[in-house]
């Protein structure tokens, strides 16, 4: 049965293909364990508000923690596939020596703001002490040092696609068809 299964599935062109996860970042393996814990947190919190009709109160707290790490974890991988927001429309019209200029600039301004950001919430860690959580009795600097981690991981993948860009002669902006 499996064997006519496989064969059916090949014959409309179903068949599977080989499953390859070596070029997955670790920024999105953990993105992706944070994700997990905000799924299984949302999770309990409905089986213990609709089912058991006894919320816990933590959890709502706590799925805000995971979301931000989420997020922040997860603009790494924006950074490295060099995917966020821009406006490459000028570059079209421009000489090519000044939009290489241009480029090169914003990939050094942007390296220059998270490595900022990655500052800046350092110095916000050292402020914050041993500041604790609302409901739950842990630091909120495990918070921020998630984000910490983000902010430094952003600024290493932006030299990281700086040097990608120097390496290749061009950015997306100046070639979007060419990454």
């Amino acid at each position: 049965m499996s064997q006519d299964a496989d064969t059916l599935a090949s014959a409309f062109g179903e068949a599977d293909e080989a499953v390859d996860l070596s070029d997955v970042m670790p920024e999105a393996w953990l993105a992706l364990a944070f994700f997990w814990l905000l799924g299984l947190t949302v999770f309990y919190q409905f089986i213990t508000r609709y089912v058991f009709n006894d919320s816990a109160a933590w959890t709502e707290e706590i799925a805000r923690y995971f979301l931000i790490a989420t997020v922040f974890i997860g603009a790494t991988i924006g950074v490295a596939k060099n995917n966020h927001i821009q406006v490459d429309f000028f570059y079209r019209f421009l000489p090519k020596s000044l939009a290489r200029a241009m480029a090169l600039f914003i990939d050094i301004l942007r390296i220059a703001f998270l490595g900022c950001a990655s500052w800046l919430t350092w110095e916000l860690m050292q402020k914050m002490g041993s500041y604790q959580m609302t409901i739950v009795n842990l630091p909120m600097n495990w918070v921020y040092g998630v984000v910490l981690l983000a902010f430094v991981l952003m600024t290493l993948r932006g030299v990281w696609v700086m040097r990608q860009h120097i390496r290749q002669g061009h950015s997306v902006l100046e070639q979007p068809d060419n990454p």
